[in-house]
């Protein structure tokens, strides 16, 4: 941010004596709302930090670190005593008085725009580091960053900027400021995140391929079960003896047939182990053509992913769909069976198959939510609730899951959603529910 941009945005924001709330929205993205007025929000990213309002900026979980419960303990319902920016520094200091049941605690928020080093910082009346949002060692900085010590002053420093012109409001240029960006980094982000998502499908594209046939596997059993069926059938004559390596019989048909023998003592058991070897190949036919069944749908849904990914219309839904960080799950993990999406510190589960939408019935608790798409075979999605109330927000997007993951022609579907309570499976995925409402999901 250029120094001139921070000293008109605080002198904007100077008409406020409160904040009412100030939390982390994602890694590096605050959001602060002014006593009643619109939620502004901060992004500390390295490579690009801005400040700007958008309405429904996607939150994927709740920060819990010791930066977010100081944040919220000191800067919540608090009131601003000072507001400005440094001079020769794009330093940014909030300075509040918090009443706690104790005493009231006089504490500033800095936020640094310094490039590589941006930061937030939380210092206490004698500039003592309380937390920040980064630590930073004097091995990788000349300024260390270090809860408990004294925070060194940057000296200012002659500023070369393009001169600031801001010929819009300022509200419009703070809702500008991110769809400026818009455009840019959400295909950036679609292009980085889908080659993640299309190298995984090459993969099992290529773990398909390596299967065997399973159609020449069981074409293979049947040949083997008539050579198996004619040596038992010659059993009681003498053209088959013991160890012999290869026998010409007359079929069924009448006509000879030359069969290739198992290494085998007596022809008993030479017919014995023929059966055998019918029932291994039908046995891996079948296997090939579960595992073929598995990767396939692990393919699809993946491909269903591309899809969804392309029609994200914010880089905040992207990373929900595909987190940076994706806890990795053991083999044989049920949880394999159904992807979990957060949103706003909500659960989001989606059922990937048929055995995904039962371990999710299965697995879901009474007042978790259940949706489904209304009169059309979908995925079921449950959002674990943990006995809170689900806002209207992780409900839409729990519903746009459904649609998005269950179905491939655009147009307008209807959801339906209830607590998990209210839905009685029968017959695996097969449901009857009762209490529900409704939603409008439009597929793009």
């Amino acid at each position: 941010m250029k120094h001139s941009e921070l000293v008109c945005i605080n002198d904007y924001l100077k008409q406020y004596r409160k904040i009412s709330s100030i939390y982390r929205v994602d890694d590096s993205v605050l959001r602060i709302i002014f006593e009643a007025g619109e939620p502004l929000f901060i992004d500390l990213g390295r490579g690009d930090s801005f400040m700007f309002f958008k309405e429904d900026f996607k939150q994927a979980k709740r920060y819990t670190a010791p930066f977010d419960v100081l944040l919220a303990k000191r800067f919540s319902n608090a009131k601003i005593e000072s507001m400005d920016v440094e001079e020769g520094n794009r330093i940014w200091r909030i300075g509040v008085l918090a009443s706690s049941s104790y005493k009231a605690m006089r504490t500033t928020l800095q936020l640094e725009f310094t490039g590589r080093n941006t930061n937030v910082i939380i210092l206490d009346e004698n500039e003592v580091v309380l937390e920040a949002m980064r630590h930073i060692d004097a091995s990788v900085s000349f300024r260390s960053v270090k809860v408990g010590e004294v925070l060194e002053k940057l000296p200012p420093k002659e500023l070369k900027e393009k001169p600031f012109d801001l010929n819009v409001t300022l509200e419009e240029y703070l809702k500008d400021a991110y769809e400026k960006r818009l455009h840019v980094k959400l295909e950036e982000i679609k292009k980085q995140k889908i080659a993640q998502v299309v190298k995984k499908i090459t993969k099992l594209s290529q773990a398909i391929d390596a299967l065997e046939n399973e159609e020449e596997l069981m074409v293979k059993s049947d040949e083997v079960q008539k050579e198996a069926t004619l040596v038992l059938a010659y059993l009681h004559t003498n053209a088959i003896k013991g160890y012999q390596e290869s026998v010409t019989l007359q079929d069924f048909e009448g006509h000879d047939v030359t069969i290739n023998l198992p290494q085998a003592q007596t022809p008993q058991m030479a017919a014995n182990m023929l059966f055998k070897k019918v029932e291994e190949t039908t046995s891996k036919a079948l296997s090939v053509h579960r595992q073929k069944e598995n990767l396939e749908e692990k393919r699809l849904f993946l491909e269903r992913m591309v899809g969804v990914i392309n029609a994200a219309h914010d880089p905040e839904e992207i990373h929900i769909l595909v987190p940076k960080q994706r806890k990795s799950k053991q083999k044989g993990d049920e949880s394999n069976l159904y992807e979990t999406f957060l949103l706003e510190g909500y659960r989001i589960l989606l059922g990937k198959n048929e055995k995904g939408n039962i371990a999710l019935l299965q697995e879901a608790k009474k007042n978790d939510i259940w949706l489904h798409v209304k009169d059309i075979p979908s995925s079921h999605v449950i959002i674990c609730t943990e006995k809170q109330s689900v806002p209207e927000s992780v409900l839409i997007f729990a519903a746009k899951l459904c649609v998005e993951f269950s179905l491939s022609q655009k147009g307008g579907y209807l959801v339906d959603y209830t607590k998990r309570k209210n839905v009685k499976p029968f017959d695996g995925a097969n449901v009857a529910y009762e209490e529900y409402q409704t939603l409008k999901i439009y597929k793009e």
